[in-house]
């Protein structure tokens, strides 16, 4: 009779350790297509007149920002859970320490823009609600100054946010183009990109 095979202490995690996974992937571009939507929805309201169609984009808006804030939420608690791919070995040292920080500050920004509006809203004493379904809490008093505060600050985090998206957006198509390694490719779904044999799941 041959022996019972050992339990595997370690946490679960990815088992094609060479690319996101699935779960992972579907985050990401939900987020990404969130953050697109807000930007345009949020710049086209800016420049209306008050009507009833400005006040339907404004909450439109907010729906969109507090579903973003609970995917990113939601993709910080996956990672903890799933883990994530290895580094790419043929990525200089100082590329991936930048690459890490810029992922640490989309998080941040990812976390603020939203609760910086959810703040500004909540200071207005206008009731917040998500699609019309959920009324969502007020997080501070009904407060002018607070309210002129941060409208200043979720713009200002909001142009970081997309200045450091747009960069990170880059990098991403440089290293496809340029480094001809998997950076892209392992946050798309197997086989919409070919770089190196190297890149394959495993």
């Amino acid at each position: 009779m041959s022996a019972a095979m050992p339990l595997d202490p370690s946490p679960r995690r990815y088992r094609n350790v060479e690319r996101w996974g699935p779960v992972s992937q579907a985050f990401h571009w939900l987020i990404v297509i969130g953050i697109v939507v807000m930007a345009i929805v949020g710049l086209t309201m800016t420049g209306m007149r008050t009507s009833p169609d400005k006040v339907q984009l404004y909450a439109l808006h907010k729906s969109i920002g507090l579903t973003i804030l609970a995917l990113v939420a939601l993709r910080v608690v996956w990672r903890l859970f799933a883990g994530a791919p290895p580094r790419i070995e043929t990525i200089p040292t100082w590329q991936h320490r930048i690459a890490t920080l810029a992922h640490f500050g989309l998080y941040v920004l990812l976390f603020a823009v939203p609760i910086s509006g959810w703040v500004m809203n909540s200071a207005s004493g206008f009731p917040l609600w998500w699609f019309g379904l959920l009324r969502v809490p007020a997080i501070a008093g009904k407060d002018h100054d607070l309210h002129e505060l941060s409208e200043d600050v979720h713009e200002l985090l909001f142009w970081a946010l997309i200045a450091l998206a747009l960069v990170h957006a880059s990098a991403a198509i440089y290293h496809h183009l340029f480094q001809r390694d998997a950076t892209l490719e392992r946050m798309l779904p197997r086989g919409w990109l070919r770089v190196t044999e190297d890149s394959r799941d495993v």
